[in-house]
């Protein structure tokens, strides 16, 4: 969702989908369809609102937290928009694995036994 807010802001809300979008900014920009058409008229404004404030902020990581708290209140007031938003995400594949560590010292692994970050600590002895 920060992507298609960042690429397209309020209109993000009411744009057809374009086809030569990249796909995470599709995606996102489709979610953000289906919160839009599933609220009244005060959750659309609000809805404007809040995706308007996160385009203009420029920073991914507050747009993505206001983005996330208002995507788990929509949640919440509709049970069944979560089936809807399932069906939207692909499935991964059989045997595919992502894993995706960032940050400073950050580790990331499909199956880790000892794993030790910061300084003076030292391996555990066998």
């Amino acid at each position: 969702m920060t992507a298609a807010v960042g690429a397209y802001g309020v209109a993000v809300l009411t744009r057809a989908q374009d086809a030569a979008a990249e796909a995470t900014v599709g995606l996102g920009q489709r979610i953000l369809q289906l919160v839009w058409r599933r609220r009244d008229e005060v959750g659309r404004s609000e809805l404007e609102r809040v995706v308007g404030e996160a385009a203009e902020e420029q920073d991914d990581a507050y747009s993505a937290a206001v983005l996330g708290r208002l995507l788990r209140r929509a949640l919440q007031d509709d049970p069944g928009l979560w089936e809807e938003l399932s069906a939207m995400v692909p499935a991964p594949a059989a045997g595919t694995v992502t894993i995706t560590a960032s940050g400073e010292r950050a580790i990331a692994a499909q199956h880790i036994g000892t794993a030790i970050t910061g300084d003076g600590h030292t391996p555990p002895r066998s």
